[in-house]
C-alpha cells in the first residue's frame, strides 16, 4: 500500500508516549514538516520531560500518561514494549472516539497479544507500526528530524482496524519523511529477527567474546574500520534489546538454528582446510548483499 499525501497532513495533538530517540525524531519531523499542532510528551523519567521541552522536542509534558493522552488525536506508543500493554489499558477510557493508536515496537506479536491481554479485544483505531530506523544512541538528546527519511515503517493492521485508522498512520509517516509498506504480524516478527534481532545478539556476542580475552586491550586497541561498523549496534541500550529479544524470541530461535547450521559449515571448511566451501559461501554472500540490498530511493 503506497500512500501519497494528496493534502498536507495535519494533527493539532499528537501524544508521544516515551519519548525517547524514536519518539523524540517522530516529534520533530512533524514540527519540521508543520504536521503538528502540538506534540505531547508523556513519560515517567522526568529528566527526559524536562529535556524534551528545553529542546523543543514537545509543547507539553506529563508523568501521567491518561493527561497526556486524554485530547490527542494520535497516540504514538514508544515505550518499551512490555509496557505498552499495561498503558493502552490505563488510556482507552479516555481517548477521544475517533482517536488513532499506534505504536513503533520492533516486535509486533508480543504488542499485539499484550494489549488483547489487558483489554480483552483489539481497539479498531489501534494500529500497529514499526518505522525500521534508529541508531546505537538512545534518548530524546539523540532525536533529529530526519531520521526517518527514506526510511521505511512497516504499518501492520488488523483484521477489526478502521480503514481510516489505517490510512491514518500511513499518512502519519509519510508526513515524517518516511516510506510505508503494509505487513501481516507474523512476517514482520521473522523479518525483523533475521535483519534487526539476530544481528544484534552477534554484535553483543562478539564484543562480549573478545572482551573477554586475556589480550583485549591489544584486540581493541587494533581494531579497524570493519570491526567497528559490525559491533556499532553492540553500544544499543541493553535494557531495551533484552526486551526486544525475548519478547520475539520464538522468531529469533527459528533463525539461530539456520545460523548455528551455517557457522557449523564454516568450523569444519576450516578444520578440513576446504578453500572451495569457504569460497562458495562468500561468492554467494557477496552476490546477495550486492543484488538484493538496496537502500530505499
Amino acid at each position: 500500500m503506497k500512500i501519497e499525501l494528496s493534502q498536507p497532513f495535519f494533527k493539532e495533538r499528537i501524544a508521544i508516549m516515551g519519548i525517547g530517540l524514536i519518539g523524540g525524531s517522530l516529534a520533530l519531523a512533524l514540527k519540521q514538516n508543520q504536521s503538528v499542532g502540538k506534540i505531547i510528551a508523556y513519560d515517567r523519567n522526568e529528566e527526559a520531560l524536562e529535556r524534551a521541552l528545553a529542546l523543543g522536542v514537545a509543547d507539553e509534558v506529563y508523568n501521567d500518561p491518561i493527561k497526556a493522552a486524554e485530547n490527542a488525536d494520535i497516540i504514538v506508543l514508544a515505550t518499551p514494549i512490555t509496557a505498552m500493554g499495561a498503558i493502552v489499558r490505563e488510556i482507552m477510557p479516555h481517548l477521544k472516539p475517533d482517536a488513532v493508536l499506534t505504536d513503533v515496537g520492533s516486535t509486533k506479536g508480543s504488542v499485539i497479544d499484550s494489549i488483547r491481554a489487558e483489554l480483552g479485544y483489539l481497539p479498531e483505531r489501534f494500529v500497529p507500526a514499526h518505522p525500521i530506523a534508529g541508531t546505537e544512541k538512545h534518548g530524546v538528546e539523540n532525536a533529529f528530524a530526519t531520521l526517518f527519511e527514506k526510511r521505511r515503517t512497516l504499518v501492520i493492521p488488523h483484521l477489526e482496524n478502521s480503514h481510516d485508522a489505517v490510512r491514518t498512520v500511513h499518512e502519519m509517516w509519510v508526513a515524517a519523511g518516511s516510506e510505508t509498506e503494509e505487513m501481516g504480524v507474523k512476517h514482520h516478527d521473522q523479518v525483523l529477527a533475521a535483519t534487526s534481532h539476530i544481528p544484534h545478539l552477534l554484535a553483543y556476542a562478539t564484543v562480549d567474546t573478545l572482551a573477554n580475552l586475556d589480550d583485549r586491550a591489544e584486540i581493541f586497541r587494533f581494531a579497524a574500520g570493519g570491526f567497528r561498523d559490525f559491533t556499532r549496534i553492540s553500544a544499543s541500550d541493553p535494557e531495551l534489546w533484552s526486551d526486544i529479544c525475548l519478547q520475539n524470541r520464538e522468531s529469533i530461535l527459528e533463525v539461530l538454528v539456520a545460523y548455528q547450521k551455517k557457522i557449523d559449515m564454516l568450523r569444519h571448511a576450516l578444520e578440513d582446510e576446504d578453500r572451495e566451501v569457504l569460497r562458495t559461501i562468500f561468492a554467494r554472500a557477496k552476490h546477495a548483499r550486492d543484488n538484493f540490498y538496496k537502500e530505499p530511493q
